[in-house]
This record gives structure tokens, sequence and C-alpha cells, in this order.
């Protein structure tokens, strides 16, 4: 028996690589049809119950506190768009991978499919905010159409699989051409373009009319906010000092614009609530008259209205995390005494104020605090406009001089009084701190790092800022040199930050410019830098410049 030929053997080799790209373009329109009927499923349920959505959820809820801070840093508020697309591509490769392996092994490939299925449906309904495990029909009906299309497209590829030489001594045909003509021949190529072009066109149709509906869902919440006339506050912010904003480019304004102003939080999907139906409860130790406030009732209570600086803990020394808005709501300290809440230096049994959010983060704040005479707030509007979605919309907590982590609870629909020993919010289980008053901070707005200025006058400039402190002076040294006051802006108050000018005679050569803050209380801001976890980073800003 005649040997198998080189010829033979090359179009074997065509024959098994044809058959493997093939396969993976089927393994990546099965996945296309899962995520399509997954998101046509999902508008039925709940958008969170996406498999996409619920994964990321469930990947963030399991990354450690220091790969989330790198995130944070690398691709700031991107970092959910970047792990998204990290999802689909992992999703896409596997996808690829079950395609080529269910060339020959029809079974085994849409048995993987189906595997996904079932990881999506543990992810989505082990998320915290999901309350049954209907959450896990869209990963399901997704796995379902995925296997069975998968299943059908490969085996339009049986002639194909059948002409390639299989196991040894097996004769393939001596000439190529008949191999070729047999390969041809076999295999239904109009059929299977006709059955792949259907399927993606159906999977295109079904995803648009699943992310059309998911996107209507939001249209009662959108009409809710657009309905909603803001009350003059009984307690209106004082007018910004004259000279509290300077004329200074490239320096931060002194007031944050609502899209300009920073967003780090855990929700994939920015939820969006009906103010008409939405509710919160207050309840726990100490309470002794439990409350269900509505939107409206909020509304009629006397409203205070404040200009505070936010900060993020995961903001590195210098970095973009930190906005200053004005902010009107309900004192949250009038609501708590209503409810009967004592803070702990008065005898109260609770020293934890648990807020949860609709998607359920938890975050814990010191009673004390919030009840402490600074102005904490349930927030309902920000800067003249009932609140952003992306901002918490209808309500999220404001307290002044405490890290976001720890006290501002955006989207939120329950308050419980606990405390600090009985219970750990989220971030608290991930190793962050329970308590975490903002640090004295300072930043260089201009010039930027590496900028090329020109010798002579050049104004440097920036923002401090040391949440209900106040910032009492802010020092400038150029390299090793002394350090010198800056001219600081007029201060609105200790809740906001401060900016500060320093006019430097510039020579030529590079330098660095480096700048420190002092608070209220006369401590000035260290030297020593340290990570953003627990409690935030410490350290000094400062920037390299050549000058010409």
């Amino acid at each position: 028996m005649a040997g198998v030929s080189k010829e033979a053997k090359t179009s074997r080799r065509r024959g098994v690589w044809r058959l493997v790209g093939v396969g993976a373009l089927c393994g990546l329109l099965a996945g296309y049809a899962a995520l399509a009927t997954a998101e046509l499923v999902s508008a039925a349920v709940r958008p969170e119950s996406s498999p996409v959505v619920a994964v990321g959820g469930a990947a963030i809820d399991r990354t450690p506190a220091g790969v989330k801070d790198w995130a944070i840093r690398h691709f700031g508020t991107d970092d959910k768009p970047v792990l998204q697309l990290g999802i689909l591509g992992v999703l896409t490769l596997l996808a690829l991978v079950l395609g080529a392996l269910a060339a020959r092994y029809r079974r085994i490939g849409a048995a993987g499919v189906l595997v996904f299925g079932v990881v999506g449906a543990f992810a989505a309904t082990g998320r915290p905010d999901s309350t049954s495990v209907v959450d896990a029909l869209p990963s399901v009906a997704g796995a379902v159409v995925g296997a069975g299309l998968l299943y059908r497209l490969s085996g339009r590829l049986q002639p194909l699989r059948s002409a390639a030489p299989v196991g040894r001594g097996v004769t393939a045909p001596v000439e190529s051409e008949a191999a070729r003509s047999e390969d041809e021949a076999g295999w239904d190529r109009r059929g299977f373009v006709v059955a792949a072009t259907a399927a993606a066109a159906a999977s295109t149709g079904i995803g648009l009319v699943g992310r059309s509906l998911n996107g209507s869902q939001g249209q009662n919440a959108v009409a809710s906010r657009r309905g909603i006339t803001l009350p003059a506050p009984a307690s209106a912010a004082a007018p910004i000092p004259k000279g509290a904003a300077l004329r200074i480019r490239d320096v931060s304004p002194f007031m944050t614009p609502g899209q300009d102003f920073y967003r780090v939080d855990t929700a994939l999907v920015v939820p969006k609530v009906d103010a008409n139906s939405w509710r919160l409860r207050i309840h726990g130790k100490g309470v002794t008259r439990e409350a269900n406030v509505s939107f409206a009732e909020l509304l009629r209570m006397p409203l205070i209205e404040r200009n505070i600086t936010l900060a993020c803990v995961s903001n590195e020394v210098g970095g973009p995390y930190v906005g200053n808005a004005r902010w009107i709501g309900v004192r949250l300290a009038d609501l708590l005494r209503r409810c009967g809440v004592r803070p702990p230096s008065k005898g109260g049994p609770a020293d934890q104020l648990v807020a949860r959010s609709v998607d359920a983060m938890t975050i814990g704040s010191p009673v004390e605090d919030v009840m402490d005479g600074r102005d904490a707030m349930l927030a309902l509007g920000m800067n003249g406009a009932p609140l952003p979605f992306a901002h918490g919309f209808p309500v999220r907590m404001v307290v002044p001089g405490l890290y976001g982590f720890v006290s501002a609870c955006k989207w939120i629909q329950d308050i419980e009084l606990t405390t600090f020993d009985d219970y750990d919010a989220y971030w608290v289980k991930r190793h962050w701190a329970r308590r975490a008053p903002i640090k004295t901070q300072s930043r260089i707005d201009t010039p930027k790092p590496f900028a090329r200025p020109k010798a002579g006058m050049v104004m440097v400039a920036g923002v401090a800022w040391a949440q209900h402190r106040g910032i009492d002076k802010v020092e400038v040294r150029v390299d090793d040199g002394p350090w010198r006051r800056a001219d600081l802006a007029a201060e609105d108050t200790t809740d906001t930050w401060r900016q500060w000018s320093f006019p430097w005679k510039a020579t030529s050569g590079g330098h660095t410019l480096t700048v420190r803050a002092t608070d209220r209380t006369g401590q000035t801001q260290t030297d020593k830098r340290t990570r953003t976890i627990p409690d935030g980073a410490s350290g000094r800003h400062s920037v390299v410049v050549t000058v010409d």
C-alpha cells in the first residue's frame, strides 16, 4: 500500500486548518447569539442580570483592593468600560476555542457553552442585589441558544470533516486534485453561509431589541427627574466670596461642573430609580421610631444648601478624584433625631450608620461624625439641579470631611444603625479602614508635569483641601530651596477647597516644584508617601519642569 504523498499531507493540513477556522467562526456566531439572547431576556428580568454585567460585578467584588486601586489609578473613570471590554474579549476567545473544538466534537463544544451559561447564572444570583433565582434566566437562555446554534452550525461541517484523512494506515488519494474535489463537493458552503448569515442577522436584531428595552426601563426614572423642581432651601449657601475663584489658566475651577465631577463606584450599570416609587427606610439600634420616607416627603422638609468638596480615597497625591459642588438636601442629623437616634457621646447604642444603595453597596459612617454639627446631608440636588443619575439620583449621602467610601452612599435606600463591632461594610471587608477622615492635601495644577515654560515670571497655582478643618496656608519649594508662602484665594468655607498661587521667577534649566499645605489645626501635610490603602494617600505633590 502506497504511503501518503507529500501533496496529500499538505492537502490534509489545509483541510484541518480550514476546519478549525470555520469552526471558530461557528463559535463566534454562537457566542454572539448567546449574548444577544441574554440581553433580550435581561430586559424582562432586570438589566443587572445580564451575564456581562453579572460576571463583571462578581469580578469587582472578588478583586483584591490593591488591584482595584491599580485599575482606578491607570484607567480612572474608564475602569468599568475597560473591565467590560476585557470580559467580552475573554468570551470572544473562549467562543473561538469552543467553536474550533465543536468542528470535530460537536457535543463537547456545545456543552462548553452551557458551562459558561451556568457560570453566568451563578454570578447573577450570587450578587448582593439579587433577590431571586430569576436573575439566572438571561445567562441560561443565552447559553441554551448559543449551544444549540453551535451544534447546528458545526453539524454542517460533517462532510468537510470526513474529507480529511484520519488515523494511521489510511491512504489519501494520490491526486491532490481529487482530494480537493471531494472536499469542495462534500461541504455545503452555500448552505453554511446562508445559515451563518441568518444567525448573525437574527442575533443582531434580538440584541438591538434587548438593548432598546433595557434602555426604556429607565424612562420612568428619567421622567421623574425631569418633573422635579427643587424648592428654595430653608438655609441657603452664602454667596461665594469675591476672590475665591482665581482667574489663572489651567487651575481647576472653584465649582466643578457636574459633567466633570469624578465618579468612582462599583456599578457597571448606573441605577435609574424612579423618584416617585423611591423609599428610604431608617431602622436599627437606638431607632425608637422607624421611618419609611418618600422623596416627596424629603422635598417638604427644611432643606440646606452648602458648597462641599468631596474626595475619593483612591485619589493619589496630586490626583484628579476631588471636586467641589453645591449640594442641596435634608440635614441627616435632623432626620436621625426624628427617629430617636442619639450619637454615642449622648448615650446612643449605635456608633455606625450603614447606608445601603439600590445595588446593595454598603457604606459605614461613624454616627458621631454625621451628628456632630457638620453639614452631613441626604443630598437631593447638585449645582442647582436634581442629582445626575451617575451621582446618585434620587438621593445620596454627603458628609464633609470623610472620604467617600465611608460616607458618600449613592442611590441610597436604607439606613441601619448598628456598631462597628457588629458589622463590616463592603470596603472594610476588603481591608480598607473603618474610619477615614480626609487628609490635608494640595496639588499643583499649573505648570503641568514636564512643561517647558519660558524663563521669567511663571505662575505656579493649584488647589488645597482639608475638609471640615480648613486650609491655613500653602507653601511652595523650588528644588531644594526654602519653603515660600503662596497666596491663598479667599476661603468659602472650611468644607471647600482653596485655590492658591505663587509667582515664580523661573531661571533656565530643569526644576522640581513641590507644594505643601497646613490646615487650621496646625497639621502640615507630611512628606511621607503612603498608598491609598487603607485610609488615603499621603505625601507632597511635585512636578518637574524645564525652563527654556
